[in-house]
């Protein structure tokens, strides 16, 4: 593996997004010095926080997944995520609601989920899924260590004898049809592959190696962080500041000065100068290039994943048939791709993720009020709308989704709004968003591994990127492993990553822990 030549005792991390932290968190475990500069008041990055009218709001992820990610991070300060933020694993990790009316409980303990599944489509298909847990299973244990937790330095390290496991297992097929060998009922077909939505293509065009994905959400677990996922940033900058950080929060970076190939100090918008031996770059990939002053040579221009639009509404009431997260699936499906990432139309049908934090913390709204977060994906504006159509678009579509809602069962829910935001292509825009979209690269064959922009950058040699626009992706998991290695190109390795307690779960619970990563593998 290369890693940044020369000294690398002091090392500047730009963006204290979960990337950022978590490299901060490792860099220091790894004895370096370590000053993290935020352009905003603290940290989070996409994962960040705003206060409305007594709601708390989260603006970014709302589904977390493998908490041990984190938790490494916290290891290697020797802290603990589970001694900062208490989480509460969800049962069902999701509902999934569909147009004929019917919704099942996704489960990721496997007993439960194969006796929802024969409730819900008969005893072939709950056979189906115990052979699909299975594959998912295995295709997670053969991809994590080679192809997703590694930092490539060339194609050539994909040829190793994982890739041919990989093929075997059929991960360079369509998605959708590889889900449909163990499942043929529709709706849990689309259970087990929305989630390529996450990675920007349609599951009929989609590798089945992306299934891995699905892994995440419906086998790993589902978590809820209390106080929000929010909570997750703000310990990792509380444990990284006890373990000796210099966080600097409303500290924009406006140059790079840099001599003989490496950057030798990071300048403020401030005018202060604060000299480096090493910078890691986290904030948004066009903002990275500028900063750098140089944008890598590709033979083809990257694409970018749908975009969103997110309506947060602090409401007088809620609806009982909603679970802590619930999936609104519409009739079309193929159609709903087709448009998001071809045709750049809004959805006609739209299938809709519906999160209502307050489930499992009422402190996140005022008394008696509850919390609701509808995203409803769109297309991003290098195939859709361009960003300032939305200016007049949003508070069109708000009201479609609005009523979109109350077809399909929240009866009422325009007059129970206290409280909204509506977020849009047009915001995310304004925020240095790529295409106007949060989901940033999206994961094309010509976009993923060894393809996707790469975390070192050539012509200078200390610096390094990390967040969801580089190796390996978009994603909370994703992006907490390329903060980690984005720290291992600077300091030539972490280690091996210790056992870490976890917090009391029930036996149901525990089936949710992954194990490490290689756990069961001795190679």
């Amino acid at each position: 593996m290369k890693r940044v030549p020369g000294p690398t005792d002091h090392v500047v991390v730009v963006g204290a997004g979960l990337s950022g932290l978590a490299c901060a968190l490792h860099l220091l475990g790894a004895g370096r010095q370590v000053t993290l500069v935020e352009r905003d008041a603290g940290p989070g990055g996409r994962a960040g926080r705003v206060r409305l009218g007594g709601y708390e709001i989260d603006t970014g992820p709302t589904v977390f997944t493998m908490p041990h990610l984190a938790d490494e991070a916290f290891a290697a300060v020797g802290d603990s995520l589970y001694r900062r933020v208490e989480l509460t694993a969800l049962h069902p990790a999701y509902r999934a609601c569909f147009a004929d009316g019917s919704s099942l409980d996704v489960h990721t303990d496997g007993e439960a989920m194969e006796a929802a599944v024969r409730r819900f489509a008969g005893p072939g298909e709950a056979a189906g899924y115990r052979d699909l847990r299975r594959w998912l299973e295995r295709l997670y244990r053969t991809q994590m260590r080679r192809f997703i937790d590694t930092n490539f330095d060339s194609p050539f390290h994909l040829l190793h004898p994982d890739l041919a496991r990989l093929a075997a297992l059929g991960g360079f097929g369509r998605l959708d049809n590889r889900i449909g060998r163990f499942i043929a009922d529709d709706r849990l077909r689309r259970v087990f592959s929305f989630q390529a939505l996450y990675a920007g293509v349609a599951p009929a065009r989609a590798l089945a190696a992306y299934a891995v994905i699905a892994y995440m959400d419906t086998v790993a677990g589902v978590w809820f962080p209390k106080g929000g996922l929010h909570a997750i940033p703000r310990a990792m900058a509380d444990a990284a500041a006890e373990a000796g950080a210099d966080l600097r929060w409303s500290a924009e970076v406006s140059t790079l000065e840099r001599s003989t190939g490496r950057v030798r100090a990071v300048r403020l918008t401030s005018g202060e100068r604060i000299p480096c031996d090493a910078v890691v770059l986290t904030c948004e990939l066009p903002a990275a290039y500028e900063l750098l002053g140089r944008r890598p040579r590709r033979p083809a221009r990257l694409r970018h994943s749908p975009s969103a639009v997110v309506l947060h509404a602090g409401t007088d009431r809620t609806w009982p048939h909603l679970a802590h997260h619930t999936i609104s699936f519409g009739t079309a499906w193929e159609r709903t791709f087709e448009q998001l990432t071809r045709r750049g139309e809004l959805m006609s049908d739209p299938s809709l993720l519906i999160t209502r934090p307050t489930t499992h913390d009422s402190a996140l709204a005022p008394p008696g009020r509850h919390l609701h977060y509808v995203l409803a994906p769109c297309p991003n504006t290098a195939v859709g709308p361009s960003a300032a159509t939305w200016r007049d678009l949003g508070p069109r579509y708000r009201d479609r989704l609005v009523a979109d809602l109350e077809r399909r069962g929240l009866d009422g829910f325009a007059d129970s709004v206290q409280e909204e935001l509506l977020v849009t292509p047009l915001d995310w825009a304004g925020q240095g968003h790529a295409a106007g979209s949060p989901f940033s690269v999206s994961h094309t064959f010509a976009q993923t591994g060894p393809f996707r922009p790469r975390n070192l950058v050539r012509g200078v040699e200390n610096v390094v990127l990390a967040g969801c626009g580089t190796t390996p992706g978009v994603g909370v998991p994703t992006v907490l492993i390329s903060g980690r290695l984005a720290a291992a190109r600077v300091t030539g390795g972490i280690g091996p990553r210790p056992a870490r307690a976890r917090p009391p779960l029930s036996p149901a619970d525990e089936s949710l822990v992954p194990a490490p990563v290689g756990a069961d593998d001795p190679s």
